[in-house]
């Protein structure tokens, strides 16, 4: 087997979840910060405010998906069984989610439909939440397949993991106003944005404490030496890009709040990713360990990377077409 391989489809698959998480996260902020708004016009304005993106922005989660069922089955085969509970929400929360956002429009009475809009936003961000920590906390493996219960991925670091994703998402949602809105919304989204940063500052600290003593592997990659002497800089960045965030919040900055929000996340699923590569399943199974045969790879990548720069385009033109604010009872100016 070509041993370059496997790492390729990691980084096209990380980078589709890391796409996926910037993009989708800030309209599931949206869905997240519905229940506090104080009137239907600023529930539309909000709802304008992500009407050209939200749908184009689950492509990544297509992408993610389909090519870790591709480029590595038996970790495919293995996390679907273990995961198939929070799976299955998170796709109806998104299905749900979806119908509200159309049928809302077109309703005599939104108020259901704000329901199902808040509701599915949030299950599904609690829902990618619980996935992600019990991915980190490690899925039994018996002969290559899934040895664990239906509930093995229900402890309290991946319902922990669940609430921070929803409070990451809600940061995210929040700085997306502030660039995006003006009037009430944008004013109440500064504040909010302030206290989710706080929230999710609180999240990142627990995470990066619990995980280093209950698993041994992280705490040997993070503070072994030399290790240590390289990774230090991960903790102290992300700490200087929360103070920024908060400084640019405070000092009434529209667009670098969201930038900073987005860096935030990064630096999080940096750190993730250097707790965990080269295992795909933690703590067995590694990405040479659960590949496809070299020639399906290939023949896959070839198609993948042909297409990707079309999307990314796509991605680009779409948020450049619809730059600038949404105002109340108005469209795109």
């Amino acid at each position: 087997m070509e041993w370059y391989l496997p790492p390729i489809w990691a980084a096209v698959i990380g980078t589709a979840v890391a796409m996926y998480v910037v993009l989708d996260g800030f309209d599931l902020g949206i869905g997240i910060l519905f229940p506090f708004t104080r009137s239907e016009s600023e529930r539309d304005q909000m709802m304008r405010s992500i009407a050209p993106f939200w749908d184009g922005n689950e492509t990544w989660l297509v992408l993610g998906g389909a090519g870790l069922l591709v480029a590595f089955p038996r970790a495919y085969a293995v996390i679907m069984p273990a995961f198939y509970l929070p799976v299955i929400v998170m796709l109806l929360a998104l299905v749900f989610r979806g119908i509200a956002f159309e049928f809302r429009t077109v309703s005599h009475s939104k108020t259901w439909w704000n329901v199902a809009f808040a509701a599915g936003s949030t299950l599904a961000a609690f829902a990618q939440g619980v996935i992600l920590g019990g991915l980190i906390q490690g899925v039994p493996v018996r002969d290559g397949g899934y040895a664990g219960g239906s509930f093995h991925w229900a402890t309290p670091f991946a319902l922990l993991c669940g609430l921070a994703l929803v409070a990451g998402y809600g940061l995210l949602g929040a700085t997306w106003l502030v660039m995006k809105t003006q009037g009430p919304v944008a004013e109440r989204a500064r504040w909010q944005a302030k206290m989710l940063l706080l929230a999710v500052l609180a999240f990142m600290a627990v995470v990066s404490l619990w995980t280093p003593l209950a698993e041994e592997r992280i705490a040997t990659r993070w503070f072994s030496l030399p290790n240590f002497y390289f990774l230090w800089p991960v903790p102290v960045v992300t700490a200087l890009v929360a103070f920024a965030c908060w400084r640019w919040i405070e000092q009434r900055r529209d667009t670098p709040p969201f930038l900073a929000a987005i860096a935030l996340f990064l630096l999080g699923y940096i750190g993730l990713v250097i707790s965990n590569f080269p295992f795909l399943v933690p703590p067995s199974l590694t990405v040479w360990d659960t590949a496809a045969a070299p020639a399906s790879q290939i023949f896959m990548l070839f198609g993948t990377l042909l297409l990707l720069p079309f999307v990314l385009g796509y991605v680009v033109f779409i948020y450049w077409l619809f730059r600038g604010k949404v105002h109340e009872g108005e469209s795109y100016h």
